[in-house]
C-alpha cells in the first residue's frame, strides 16, 4: 500500500511530497532520478522489484521529489538558484524528511539506507557524507557525480558544500569519525550513457579518507537504464539490510 505525504518546505520555498511502501522493516529512503518526483520509482516497476523485502517486512521504502534535480534538469533560475537549491535540498532531508521518517517508524531514530540513480546516487552520497549520524549504507547506482558539468563550471560555496567530491577531501574531526563506519556501495554498468569512471573517482575521495565503499561494475549489457537498476537495487538491499 502506498501512502503519500506533502508540506511545504520553507528551506526550498515550495512543496515537497514523500511517498511510502510497506507497513515495517528498515527504512529505506529512495532518491529520483534528476527530473523525477517521489513516485518515479513505483512509474518505473523499481517498487515491483523490491515486493520480496517488502513483504517479508525487510523493508519499509521511502521516495522524495527530487527537487533540485529538476532545477537542474529543467535549468530553471540561474545557476547560483540551482546550486543553493542543491544546499537547501539536501538540508531539508536532513532537517525535514529523516525526521518524518522516523516519526512514521513511531519515533524510532534509526539510520536510515539510501539510495538512488543517476542524479539520485549524487544525493544519496550527499547525504550520507554530510550527515552520516542519520544514514545507515549508501547505495549509489550509476551514479553522475561532477554536477558542475550541468553548471557551466560554475563553482561557489553551495557546490562545494552540496558535492562530496569537493568537500569530503577536507573533512575531519566527529562526522568523519562517523562516516567511517557507513558503507558506501558505487554500483554502474558500462554500457550504453554509463561512466563507471565517475564511480571510480568518488572511490578515491573516499578511500583517502578511509570511508568504506566499493566500486562493482557490472559490465557492457548494463546501461544507465531502470532495468539495470531493478537488477541492482534488490540485491545490494538483500545484503546490507538486517
Amino acid at each position: 500500500m502506498k501512502v503519500t505525504d506533502r508540506w511545504y518546505s520553507d528551506r526550498l520555498g515550495q512543496d515537497i511530497s514523500v511517498a511510502r511502501w510497506g507497513t515495517f522493516g528498515a527504512p529505506v529512503l529512495l532518491f529520483p532520478t534528476a527530473g523525477g518526483d517521489a513516485e518515479e520509482v513505483e512509474r518505473h516497476h523499481l517498487i515491483a522489484h523490491l515486493e520480496p523485502l517488502l513483504a517479508a517486512g525487510r523493508a519499509k521504502v521511502y521516495s522524495v521529489d527530487s527537487v533540485a534535480g529538476r532545477a537542474l534538469a529543467q535549468h530553471r533560475g540561474t545557476v547560483e538558484y540551482r546550486l543553493a537549491l542543491f544546499n537547501a535540498y539536501h538540508e531539508t532531508i536532513a532537517r525535514e524528511v529523516i525526521p518524518a521518517i522516523h516519526s512514521d517508524l513511531g519515533g524510532q531514530r534509526v539510520p536510515v539506507t539510501v539510495a538512488g540513480s543517476s542524479i539520485g546516487a549524487f544525493n544519496a552520497l550527499a547525504i550520507t557524507c554530510r550527515y552520516p549520524e542519520l544514514v545507515h549504507s549508501a547505495v549509489c547506482m550509476s551514479g553522475t557525480y561532477a554536477i558542475e558539468q550541468f553548471l557551466d563550471g560554475h563553482v561557489n560555496d553551495d557546490l562545494y558544500f552540496s558535492s562530496p567530491l569537493r568537500f569530503v577531501p577536507g573533512l575531519e574531526g566527529p562526522a568523519l569519525d562517523v562516516l567511517r563506519t557507513r558503507m558506501v556501495v558505487l554500483a554502474s554498468g558500462s554500457g550504453r550513457w554509463e561512466d563507471v569512471g565517475e564511480s571510480r573517482a568518488v572511490a578515491d575521495v573516499l578511500g583517502s579518507k578511509g570511508i568504506p565503499n566499493r566500486v562493482d561494475d557490472w559490465g557492457p549489457g548494463y546501461d544507465h537504464d531502470w532495468p539495470t537498476w531493478w537488477s541492482m537495487l534488490p540485491l545490494y538491499l538483500d545484503d546490507l539490510l538486517p
